[in-house]
């Protein structure tokens, strides 16, 4: 179909008896290799297939799962990213089996698929009919292989790799994006406290495993088309903040050096990445602006604003019947005077209402636990002190603010009291931000409409992400690796995975199929490739089963076809 040659009968004479074997040859590298190789029979089955006796109609000798990784490295044609990373680290002369290159390819082509440990690689790819799409001696796909070839994969080496990679990504490009969304994210790992690690460090986790050590993962895309562009792993115990000011030069740099881009360019971030030098630095740079968000907590004028003020915003929301609403003022933030837009979204503020009213219940049912406590002069429940900080304590796992109640003490002769009461005030002022977002942007010149649009749209990098951490494709963590380099290593391998996963909802949409990629994945892992034997035929054969017609959509959205004799052809 692709790779492999014609299938043929091979027999093996063991203690002067023939046994019958069905084989399989491709290139390897340039040599002929026996890829697949599958047992027949004893002399009496050779015997009935020989003379085309016997009841077979037609034996399944294999059945391999084909459509999926015919899909997965179809989007790596244009790319080459194994020769991409060949032409950086290059082959040693004495070198035998898959070049460096290689190896992370079949690691992209596994995690677009169905991720796994690189122990359980061989056996997943012999599930798989990789040899007729790239064909690769499976041994060779051993964990302690990647090791090997990962160990010659720096720091440097890998951000040259990066650099060729995302610019033959951006030539790809039907649009020339002027809007670029950036944010962050983390993943875990087990990794233990006493192994060296500059990136494992311990913080606030995204996925509440706070206990262990994390990575985090900065990651930029078109707005749109939600193309990957860029990304970096960073040490998990830094600040959103201090990460963007450490990378904006070189993502400024490389952006902006990218060919046919547009003369103004928009970053969209979120309010993790604000402060003062950061916003220093945009406004010198000639061709960069932004549009990012502002916590209402710290301009609670603004989060007051009634809503009599604001205006519906045409597109925004997804009830018509219920639109977002706008406010729009300007006001001094970071040494300069900037636009400001406050937006209201309904259905947000009620499910901040129904959430905020639940926590006020766990809350209160905690307070009347810890009053009871304190009353009955319970031991360690006797201190105002220790009493208050576990208060406190209460409401930051709640996720609230710890001034939504007042509590009390006294001092009798029976020893301490307590007494709490809600905050109405607070209270209040806090249901005032339900729904309520504050966006900032250096763009005077753009309609609320666009500012809002655009903020909005941070859900474009939020959706990798989400991907990202998808178990089955893609699944960047837990991470299982404990070293820096090949940390690094793995994740690469995870952006490109989706960046090929997009790629491929990118060619669905132009083909007018509306799939996504996990979908496409769904359908075409039951695309088997057939090894049989018909006891008619002298020769075994291999086909395409027959697609179902969401198989032979996507297939057609990527310009093929199986024709009635199975096999994959390209169709105009």
């Amino acid at each position: 179909m692709y790779h492999v040659s014609m299938a043929h009968f091979h027999i093996k004479t063991k203690n002067g008896r023939p046994y019958l074997y069905v084989r399989e040859i491709a290139r390897v590298r340039g040599k002929p290799t026996v890829v697949s190789q599958v047992y027949i029979g004893a002399p009496e089955r050779v015997r009935d297939l020989a003379g085309g006796e016997g009841p077979m109609a037609e034996a399944r000798l294999r059945v391999q799962e084909f459509g999926s990784v015919w899909m997965a490295e179809r989007m790596d044609r244009g790319i080459d990213l194994a020769g991409i990373v060949d032409s950086v680290v290059k082959r040693d002369p004495r070198e035998t089996g898959p070049s460096v290159g290689d190896y992370f390819l079949y690691a992209v082509i596994n995690r677009m698929i169905d991720a796994c440990s690189k122990r359980a690689l061989p056996d997943w790819f012999a599930s798989t009919a990789i040899q007729e799409v790239r064909p690769v001696e499976l041994a060779a796909l051993s964990s302690d292989r990647f090791w090997d070839k990962w160990d010659r994969v720096g720091d440097d080496e890998l951000r040259r790799i990066e650099r060729i990679f995302f610019e033959r990504i951006w030539g790809l490009r039907r649009h020339e994006p002027d809007c670029l969304v950036f944010d962050t994210t983390n993943y875990y790992t087990y990794m233990s406290s006493g192994t060296p690690s500059e990136l494992a460090k311990r913080g606030k986790n995204k996925d509440g495993k706070h206990h262990l050590r994390q990575v985090g993962l900065a990651l930029l895309v078109t707005r749109g088309e939600r193309m990957p562009l860029f990304y970096r792993a960073y040490e998990g115990n830094l600040h959103d903040s201090r990460e963007f000011a450490s990378l904006m030069d070189e993502m400024f740099g490389f952006v902006c050096g990218l060919s046919g881009t547009k003369r103004r360019l928009t970053f969209v971030i979120d309010k993790g990445m604000n402060s003062e030098e950061n916003f220093a630095r945009i406004d010198e740079h000639g061709r960069i602006h932004f549009v990012t968000t502002y916590s209402p907590h710290f301009a609670p004028d603004l989060a007051a604003v009634p809503l009599e003020r604001f205006s519906p915003v045409a597109g925004a929301g997804k009830d018509e019947a219920e639109p977002v609403l706008a406010w729009r003022t300007k006001g001094e933030y970071w040494g300069r005077e900037r636009t400001v837009v406050v937006t209201f979204n309904p259905r947000t503020a009620r499910k901040q209402e129904i959430a905020f009213e639940e926590k006020l219940g766990e809350l209160r049912a905690e307070l009347l636990a810890m009053r009871a406590k304190v009353n009955a002069g319970a031991p360690q429940w006797r201190d105002e002190g220790v009493v208050g900080e576990r208060y406190v304590a209460a409401c930051r796992h709640l996720h609230l603010p710890a001034d939504v109640y007042d509590l009390r003490f006294e001092k009798t002769a029976d020893g301490l009291r307590m007494g709490f009461r809600q905050d109405a005030y607070r209270v209040g002022r806090k249901r005032e931000t339900f729904g309520k977002s504050i966006v900032v942007t250096d763009h005077d010149d753009w309609s609320t409409e666009e500012i809002v649009a655009t903020h909005f749209d941070r859900w474009q990098v939020e959706s990798e992400f989400r991907q990202s951490k998808d178990d089955d494709l893609v699944a960047a963590f837990p991470l299982r690796h404990f070293t820096d380099d090949k940390i690094r290593c793995h994740l690469f391998t995870c952006v490109v995975a989706l960046t090929y996963l997009r790629r491929l909802e990118l060619e669905f949409a132009q083909a007018g199929l509306h799939l996504t990629a996990a979908a496409a994945m769904k359908q075409m892992r039951t695309l088997h490739s057939i090894l049989s034997l018909d006891g008619r035929m002298k020769k075994p054969r291999r086909r395409l089963e027959e697609p179902t017609k969401t198989q032979a959509l996507i297939l057609r959205a990527l310009g093929h076809a199986v024709d009635p004799k199975g096999v994959l052809h390209p169709v105009d």
